[in-house]
């Protein structure tokens, strides 16, 4: 915990209102225990950042919406149940919860208010590919808890710049996005 005691400081300091871990490694897959060892670790870290101002959250992948290896249950949901709302939200990756076989509508309905980063990103530039649905998730945003949108480019068909620019195009030319 002591490095975690210098990360919020350094964050603090250079003016982040929030921390997201992006990944678990393979650790809190192994089984049901060590899953709720991570969520515990999880909320002492959030404590920690609550108490600097900031707010600690968990960027999932789309190998979250695997089952747990004992348990009937898939590891984002175990997650959601098991962190302390108060201490840890979620950056939800719309584009790997879709890879993962889910509709990040769904789990706004399922956990309201639990997403208040939203990381919008599609295969290719955003609204190339037609997979996500992004009317749906901007018209539920509220339903999200989400107060901010990250957009990501994950792959590109273009320069960096060109997919960039294409993204945003889409995006400013869609009615619902505000």
């Amino acid at each position: 915990m002591t490095w975690w005691d210098q990360c919020i400081d350094a964050h603090k300091k250079a003016g982040c209102t929030y921390i997201i871990k992006p990944s678990m490694g393979d650790y809190p897959y192994k089984n049901l225990e060590a899953l709720k060892k991570t969520c515990e670790y999880f909320n002492a870290i959030g404590e920690k950042c609550n108490a600097k101002g900031i707010r600690f959250g968990y960027h999932n992948h789309n190998k979250e919406f695997t089952k747990i290896v004992d348990a009937d249950e898939l590891v984002y949901d175990f997650m959601l149940k098991n962190t302390d709302p108060k201490k840890v939200t979620f950056e939800m990756d719309v584009y790997w919860i879709y890879k993962g076989g889910q509709q990040a509508v769904d789990y706004f309905n399922k956990y309201p208010k639990r997403f208040e980063l939203l990381h919008i990103k599609d295969e290719k530039e955003i609204g190339a590919s037609g997979l996500i649905d992004f009317k749906s998730i901007y018209k539920n945003k509220a339903k999200a808890g989400a107060k901010l949108c990250i957009v990501e480019v994950e792959r590109y068909d273009f320069e960096p710049f060109v997919s960039v620019q294409k993204s945003y195009d889409f995006l400013n030319a869609a009615s619902y996005v505000k």
